[in-house]
């Protein structure tokens, strides 16, 4: 696996474009390399600078992504599977992730369930704190936190009459791997729902505490 970063050019039309419709960088990277193959991305503000990482199956070609989006067409990209190997039961990692925290409640009326987005901090971590052990980790009290929560309401392309309404939530801190393997697979295959649309990435760096 690659992980890939793109740093974005704020000044140009479509990278405010896709800031505010992420379907459109979902496009983008699609289009590296014409295949529905497994990817997982999100936008990081790092250093008063955003950027757009990718994280894939194969190294892929992002040059018209980072002309489309950046200042130019270079970008970097870095082989993923040597942080996998690092990944051990008790290990330590500071965290980012940014998720989309729901809940499915059955609707009377329409007969069937409908899924609602968690709008406060406290259900927000309570929704990974829940899911926490099934994606190998666990979670202390005063080590992580909820920095940042955001709506976005989209159309799924400019012609299209669907609109895609998702919050998006950052949780950041420090936890610590009780399932190694549960673990990686978090980190390769995502966390929760609407991951095309730049959510669910989970990346990790070791910590010494």
């Amino acid at each position: 696996m690659f992980l890939s970063r793109i740093k974005l050019n704020t000044a140009r039309t479509e990278t405010m474009r896709a800031l505010a419709a992420p379907n459109v960088f979902h496009g983008a990277i699609e289009a590296c390399d014409g295949k529905r193959t497994h990817k997982l991305w999100r936008v990081d503000t790092l250093g008063g600078e955003q950027y757009l990482l990718i994280l894939s199956e194969q190294q892929l070609d992002l040059t018209g992504a980072a002309e489309q989006f950046g200042y130019d067409s270079s970008y970097e990209s870095k082989p993923y599977d040597k942080l996998l190997e690092r990944i051990t039961d008790g290990s330590r990692w500071q965290f980012r992730l940014k998720a989309n925290p729901t809940v499915q409640k059955y609707d009377e009326k329409k007969g069937r369930g409908r899924v609602l987005a968690h709008i406060t901090a406290f259900h927000q971590g309570e929704w990974l704190k829940e899911r926490s052990e099934k994606y190998g980790f666990k979670l202390e009290d005063g080590e992580w936190l909820v920095t940042g929560s955001k709506w976005y309401i989209f159309k799924k392309n400019r012609s299209s009459t669907n609109i895609v309404r998702m919050l998006s939530a950052t949780f950041e801190g420090v936890l610590t791997v009780t399932d190694a393997e549960a673990f990686k697979a978090a980190l390769t295959n995502g966390i929760g729902r609407e991951k095309a649309y730049g959510l669910g990435l989970i990346t990790v760096t070791r910590t010494d505490r």
